[in-house]
């Protein structure tokens, strides 16, 4: 580590590039490659396996081992918020989940059926440490940037994160390519070191430059630990009397959780209800639709915001609510790699609008006099409790009817229910 004063460009360029070190986790791990890999693993006409003495669909299980995870993430979160600040060296921490999860993801080279349980332990602690680190990680940008640089530098760690974990998805899709049969296998397991692998590496950069954290030398006590919780609770009652803000964070808990339970299963989804001529179309088809939504939803992102100045916030996210569910219904019908290529076009369209917006939003409800780390810590575990529910909504939909085709279309409930509580609130509260 060496010292350098708040605001200098290596600081604020090493604390950005801990995104090129990270985003492979959630492109690669989270969204492409493993999402595929594990698909693979089941033969298509008994997607079943025994665990715990109970036969779990194989989407279905990773949704409740993916809602488990953030479920504990949404509950240690305040915690690790609470003395990230106090300890003294968040440093540490942020490296700690840093390595839990990269070596989680080398793990999962060892993932089979045969020791299922042991997989599955690896993807939960991968989960566990991507977003763990991020609570540190963010945590960050207030001691390393002045209030005027932290939107500029916070953008610059986005697009570091996705050109990052764009190129190393690429290789991966190379790699897969030019092999053949169970080798194909291999180079997924390769992938999932490799993203292991570049997260420590990269990471060093960052933690070579940033600072271990503030000097308190007063002993951690209860109140410290608790005082997340303390500070959500403060929220919650401030709340009370912010009708406007209330109600959008309601229709936010809503449309965010069936947004991101959608983004999580989609290739899933593709994998088992889209009829692929061979399971290497099914493989390099699939990465080109991850591919492809992620490059559509930057056009996406730019046109919600040139949408959104012309319209105002709350009519575009009603249209994007309505567009969303119009996709989950269209869903259901399809069946063809063609109609999965326009549904991921589509559903990139919408998805960085949604989620860029979602955020932005939010921002503009809140009070001027308040603390605003508070209320975008009531904001993360809001969505990550979304999540949770989202995901068990689905694996259980997925569970009992055998079909994700009927659990996406449940998800359009969500989209309708968004819309109707968007429209509650009233049209002056952004003037």
């Amino acid at each position: 580590m060496v010292n350098i004063q708040k605001g200098e460009k290596k600081l604020l360029n090493a604390w950005a590039f801990y995104d090129w070190a990270n985003s492979v986790y959630s492109l690669v791990i989270a969204s492409a490659v493993f999402p595929i890999f594990y698909n693979s693993l089941f033969d298509k006409d008994n997607p079943y396996v025994v665990l715990f003495g109970y036969n779990f669909k194989n989407s279905a299980l990773i949704s409740f081992v993916t809602s488990a995870a953030f479920l504990c993430v949404a509950l240690f979160s305040p915690l690790l918020s609470g003395i990230s600040d106090y300890i003294g060296n968040k440093k540490s921490f942020m490296r700690i989940f840093n390595y839990i999860g990269a070596i989680s993801c080398i793990g999962l080279f060892f993932f089979d059926l045969n020791s299922i349980e042991l997989g599955l332990t690896f993807y939960f602690f991968g989960l566990i440490g991507f977003w763990g680190s991020l609570v540190f990680y963010n945590s960050y940008l207030p001691d390393i940037a002045f209030p005027e640089q932290q939107d500029k530098v916070s953008a610059k760690g986005y697009s570091l994160g996705y050109f990052g974990s764009v190129l190393l998805l690429i290789v991966n899709l190379v790699m897969i390519m030019s092999a053949e049969g169970e080798a194909k296998m291999m180079m997924m397991r390769y992938s999932f070191a490799m993203v292991g692998i570049w997260w420590i590496v990269f990471s060093q950069y960052t933690y070579y430059y940033l600072p271990k954290g503030n000097s308190n030398t007063q002993k951690v006590n209860f109140d410290v630990v608790f005082n997340g919780f303390k500070e959500l609770k403060k929220v919650w009652k401030m709340l009370q009397s912010e009708i406007p803000l209330k109600r959008y964070l309601v229709s936010f808990f809503v449309f965010s959780m069936a947004v991101q339970t959608v983004m999580l299963i989609a290739t899933y989804f593709g994998a088992q209800e889209i009829e692929w001529s061979s399971p290497e179309e099914s493989q390099i088809g699939l990465i080109t639709c991850i591919l492809l939504i992620q490059l559509i939803a930057i056009l996406g992102a730019f046109l919600t915001s040139r949408a959104s100045s012309k319209f105002g916030n709350i009519t575009v996210l009603i249209f994007l609510n309505a567009f969303w569910l119009i996709l989950c219904c269209f869903a259901y019908f399809i069946t063809t790699p063609n109609d999965f290529y326009i549904m991921a076009s589509l559903v990139g369209l919408v998805m960085g609008g949604i989620q860029s917006l979602g955020r932005s939003t939010y921002s503009k409800f809140l009070p001027e006099t308040q603390d605003t780390t508070s209320f975008f810590s009531f904001y993360d575990v809001t969505e990550k409790i979304g999540i949770v529910i989202g995901m068990m909504v689905y694996g259980l939909i997925d569970q009992i009817t055998g079909s994700p085709r009927f659990a996406i279309v449940f998800l359009g409930v969500f989209f309708l229910a968004a819309i109707l509580l968007l429209l509650r609130i009233p049209k002056k509260a952004l003037s």
